[in-house]
């Protein structure tokens, strides 16, 4: 069984998610994680598990022009000593990613992720992802939110290990299932964690 990890990151916040979720998987699949930019246009046939996460831009996934605000944050404001003063993704995001992404003719299983500030106002990317993908004809597996302390993070205390954890139920979901493509039950539109 084979997963492919994607994600797309701003601060580095998203992709230590990615990271664990990543590690996770691992345990009980082989498993591939790549930024969106060195994503595949076309997925894998045998790829049986596709997880997708980014961060919570203004209620949602990223646009161009909220990447380009991270940008302009980061260049007016790169934090002590210069310490990641890079963004991690610098071209499309999920959202184009997933638009435009060839499937194949059956959809592997996919969950989704994002990192988002912990309020009732600060909506999903994985919720807007899941939308994204059911308009697709996409079933989705399952959505989980990882918590940052602020817009640039750093990550809440136990965040990559909540990560790593549903990411290793996802694995074992997944192999208890056969692998059967497809097959999964849409997940609801409310936030866990």
């Amino acid at each position: 069984m084979r997963a492919l990890v994607v994600f797309e990151s701003m601060f580095g916040n998203t992709r230590q998610i990615a990271e664990a979720i990543a590690a996770g998987l691992a345990e009980r699949m082989d498993t591939e994680l790549v930024e969106v930019s060195e994503a595949p246009v076309a997925l894998p046939a045998d790829v049986d598990l596709l997880v997708v996460g980014g961060p919570t831009h203004a209620l949602g996934m990223s646009r161009p022009e909220t990447r380009r605000d991270a940008a302009r944050q980061l260049a007016e404001d790169p934090g002590p000593d210069g310490a990641g003063a890079e963004l991690v993704s610098t071209g499309e995001g999920i959202r184009e990613w997933l638009a435009g992404v060839d499937l194949g003719t059956t959809a592997p299983t996919v969950a989704v992720f994002d990192t988002q500030v912990r309020s009732r106002l600060s909506g999903s990317a994985a919720a807007r992802a899941a939308r994204l993908l059911r308009r697709r004809g996409v079933r989705v597996a399952d959505r989980c939110g990882f918590h940052v302390v602020g817009t640039r993070g750093p990550l809440h205390a136990g965040e990559r290990d909540r990560a790593r954890q549903w990411a290793a139920g996802l694995a074992a979901r997944e192999g208890a299932s056969g692998a059967t493509t497809g097959g999964a039950v849409d997940a609801p539109d409310v936030a866990r964690g």
